[in-house]
């Protein structure tokens, strides 16, 4: 007789959104070489016909560049709508089971705005695959602004209600709230959920040119940031002061890098809106200046990054957890690290060093530096992979003797 071993992902838990997370992630940072290495005049990112135009007439250097950028936002977005999709089911199931009530009367409760955090990043997976696969786009594309907009407020809304249960039981008792398991980034997880709505809501405040349009996602992104920002600060807090009590919680380890990608992701929308500011409102900015913000950025990213891989490496973690046999589906935070910072370098080469007249676009230096932005990538990509088959392949079946 065979017996058939269960994946590890039939056990659910909320923190399996940030595997579509992740691959939505992954296929952004791939839309980079697009943003950075095709000419986009007429408009401030590339679409299909620009990329057509660069297949066209570019060097093969730029050519490989575009095909190995159209395949992996293709496979990853794939990817992440695949895994959205089997998580929105299998978090339904798992709603109808007594771990559901027992998540809810317990700090984990907040793990459920992983699922508003993936539903925003495929919105915004959705947008590219349109620029990069969907000729003519751009002629319609105020058109899908408002709509964009309509579902970032729904995916907010969730967000908020979702945040709001949880902050509405934890604080109108005492004593819910375990501070003892508090020891981790964990709940800076709802932060993350709001940059990422306010992000998408950015994007129409830089590429609209209707000024009402500009004007709106301007100041509810702005609320918004400003949201993730108070409470990624007021939870970064409490949780360091647990951590210093109790250590570092082992399986949530990886939370102490949460704060990179709510750092790129909150930076992308402040430049979203200054671009939208210059663009629309005459609003000049300086190539210095950004150049000089961008490296605050960094460099918060850089201090974070160092702490969290000197936790996880004191405690085997990788040895353990990404490498050994043990699972946990928090590995999954490992992944926006990485392409956190892989997309952050990128925007503080081109939009910083490059803008500010430090570095020439396409010399040596450029490359040196694009490499470790490239490294990094190849990081995600590979942990998406990895990941994906520990948590999601299932065993083969093993014969065992009959009784």
């Amino acid at each position: 007789m065979t017996q058939t071993h269960a994946r590890p992902a039939d056990t659910y838990t909320p923190t399996y959104f940030l595997a579509s997370l992740g691959a939505g992630g992954t296929a952004v940072s791939f839309f980079m070489y697009l943003f950075f290495w095709v000419p986009h005049p007429g408009q401030p990112v590339p679409v299909f016909e620009d990329i057509a135009a660069a297949w066209a007439n570019g060097v093969l250097p730029q050519q490989i560049a575009i095909v190995v950028a159209m395949l992996g936002i293709a496979g990853f977005a794939f990817l992440n709508i695949k895994s959205l999709i089997w998580n929105l089911r299998a978090f339904a199931a798992f709603r109808k089971t007594g771990a559901w009530e027992e998540m809810r009367q317990s700090n984990s409760e907040s793990s459920v705005l992983a699922m508003p955090l993936a539903l925003a990043m495929s919105v915004n997976v959705a947008f590219v695959l349109g620029m990069v696969f969907v000729p003519g786009l751009w002629r319609v594309v105020e058109y899908l602004f408002p709509m964009a907009m309509v579902a970032f407020a729904l995916i907010g809304v969730l967000a908020f209600r979702q945040l709001g249960g949880f902050l509405g039981r934890v604080l109108s008792k005492g004593g819910i709230f375990d501070v003892t398991a508090h020891n981790s980034f964990a709940q800076l997880l709802p932060a993350f959920a709001i940059s990422m709505v306010a992000v998408g809501f950015a994007a129409p405040a830089a590429m609209s040119t209707n000024p009402v349009t500009v004007g709106t996602a301007l100041v509810l992104s702005t609320f918004l940031g400003v949201t993730a920002i108070l409470y990624t600060a007021l939870a970064a807090a409490t949780a360091l002061n647990s951590m210093l009590h109790y250590g570092t919680a082992r399986e949530a380890g990886p939370t102490l890098l949460i704060i990179v990608p709510i750092v790129t992701v909150l930076g992308i929308m402040f430049m979203r809106q200054d671009h939208g500011m210059h663009a629309t409102f005459g609003v000049a900015s300086d190539p210095a200046e950004m150049m000089i913000f961008l490296a605050r950025l960094l460099s918060v990213q850089v201090v974070f990054l160092l702490l969290g891989l000197t936790v996880l490496r004191a405690q085997g973690y990788f040895r353990d957890f990404v490498l050994g046999p043990k699972i946990s589906a928090g590995s999954y935070a490992l992944v926006c690290p990485a392409v956190a910072l892989s997309v952050m370098l990128q925007f503080f080469i081109n939009k910083g060093l490059v803008a500010a007249g430090l570095v020439d676009k396409f010399g040596l230096s450029y490359w040196l530096l694009t490499g470790v932005a490239l490294a990094a990538q190849a990081v995600a990509i590979w942990l998406v992979l990895r990941l994906n088959r520990q948590h999601f392949a299932r065993p083969q079946k093993l014969a065992v003797p009959a009784e």
